[in-house]
């Protein structure tokens, strides 16, 4: 049985709202890093079997197979195929768990997982609220999102017993760490610089901001009565990623380095009510299957959608936060819906190679209360 590798991974830098991405279509973005990944691998276009992208709010600009027409509006090799998938925030890791599953079952020896969102240019539920029609019969029975993110996240705060302190400290967390990722160049390897139509580059996140637990502090809830804030939950961002895989046996011959394998990959459903429990789920589904504990696994990224489902996430796992999300996460670097599951793996792989570590574990919540992870094992 063929054996899925990873022998390159690259994003974009991540734009705030109506910031320096914000005047690129969701195709431009996407393009950028297709081109990028095969560009630092040395590989043909003609080599890539099949693409797979995660993207979110697809209408608009990013309707009709985005990934399909980034592919054509870089004039590359048209005969590659390339599709779209939808499984909300975890779109772009299901694409990776895709496209890995169809190396190992040797239906393909190259593909390119990645995803993308332009947040500024289509928003989340432009799809839903300004389309015909709703999914929603008149007997289901849970929220109705996105508004039901910012319940969820609350009604786990409230379980969890997590104070607006709390919250409040793990944002200015991610706000530090972030930018000490930042200082050190620790993004540097991994982002590519995204050029704009007046010649100049977009080279950093924008998302990294001056916080200080004073101006978290007085901050207002964002819905009456809550305890999260706009520092503390994930910021509504531009983005793009891709992860080029191969089998083993054609990185070989191509004379290519295979930097990490992915060992296991689940995809699970959790509580409705509480909606955002799917890492809690996924993380205890994808520790069994392996036969390891938590502590067997070096670094830890669980998506920052809010910091709630990450504090949730270390008390039900036991986690120490030492090892978690070690350069911030969404609530500092932003949250493209359609990218930050490739985006998540491929700050993984290259915090793992900067540290001389062997293994880490990936983990989001989905919309429609599901649950994404990813064991990612370097060679």
């Amino acid at each position: 049985m063929p054996e899925a590798v990873i022998v390159e991974a690259v994003r974009t830098p991540i734009g705030r709202r109506d910031g320096a991405l914000s005047g690129l279509k969701a195709v431009e973005l996407l393009r950028h890093v297709q081109v990028e990944v095969l560009r630092r691998a040395g590989v043909e276009p003609g080599d890539v079997d099949q693409i797979i992208g995660g993207c979110v709010t697809q209408v608009g600009e990013q309707s009709l197979n985005v990934t399909r027409n980034a592919w054509l509006n870089s004039g590359l090799d048209f005969e590659v195929a390339a599709s779209t998938v939808d499984t909300s925030c975890g779109s772009a890791q299901q694409a990776n768990h895709l496209i890995a599953a169809l190396v190992t079952a040797g239906a393909i020896d190259v593909g390119i997982a990645c995803g993308v969102e332009s947040m500024s240019r289509v928003p989340v539920g432009t799809n839903l609220y300004q389309g015909p029609g709703h999914y929603k019969t008149p007997d289901y029975p849970y929220d109705d999102p996105p508004r039901a993110q910012f319940g969820g996240a609350e009604r786990i705060a409230t379980r969890q017993g997590l104070t607006r302190a709390d919250l409040d400290a793990y944002g200015l967390r991610s706000q530090r760490l972030a930018a000490r990722a930042r200082d050190e160049g620790r993004f540097d390897r991994e982002t590519s610089a995204v050029p704009l139509p007046d010649g100049t580059l977009v080279t950093t996140d924008e998302g990294i901001r001056e916080s200080t637990a004073e101006g978290l502090a007085a901050l207002r809830p964002v819905v009456p009565d809550g305890r999260h804030t706009a520092a503390t939950i994930s910021q509504i961002s531009d983005g793009a990623s891709a992860i080029l895989w191969m089998s083993r046996e054609r990185a070989t011959a191509l004379g290519l380095r295979p930097r990490a394998r992915l060992a296991h990959q689940v995809v699970t459903g959790a509580d409705p009510y509480y909606l955002l429990d799917g890492p809690v789920v996924a993380t205890r589904k994808l520790l069994k299957r392996a036969g390891m504990s938590l502590a067997d696994v070096d670094l830890v990224e669980v998506n920052e959608a809010f910091a709630s489902v990450v504090l949730s996430w270390a008390a039900h796992h036991d986690a120490d936060l030492d090892r978690v999300n070690v350069n911030g996460g969404a609530i500092s670097l932003g949250h493209p819906l359609g990218s930050s599951g490739t985006r998540l793996l491929v700050t993984a792989l290259h915090e793992l190679e900067r540290r001389d570590r062997h293994s880490a574990l990936v983990t989001m919540c989905c919309g429609g209360s599901l649950g994404t992870a990813s064991l990612l094992v370097r060679e």
